[in-house]
């Protein structure tokens, strides 16, 4: 069974944080820069895990999972926003130096 989750990270190396969003593109869809919607299942959730592990420094990087619930029988995703209206987003992520 799949479990919805987002998938949110601050990483503080332009480096790292390319790394982070290629590995994320791997694992489910892009809602914001930073921030993954993904559907895994257990599995998948440790593998993403040990993956993005690898990649930051645990003193100065965060990713945060917010567990949503299973996946299915959910009804439609609704996203609201403040600010700018919220849209799909599937551009590349542009990292500044």
């Amino acid at each position: 069974m799949r479990q919805s989750f987002l998938v949110c990270y601050d990483i503080s190396n332009a480096k790292r944080l390319a790394q982070v969003a290629k590995t994320m593109k791997g694992f489910g869809d892009r809602v914001q820069f930073s921030v993954f919607e993904c559907r895994l299942t257990k599995s998948d959730v440790v593998r993403c895990r040990a993956a993005l592990a690898s990649l930051i420094d645990h003193r100065k990087d965060q990713i945060i999972f917010v567990d949503l619930g299973p996946a299915e029988g959910r009804g439609d995703r609704v996203i609201t926003a403040l600010g700018r209206a919220y849209s799909s987003f599937d551009a590349p992520a542009i990292i500044v130096d």
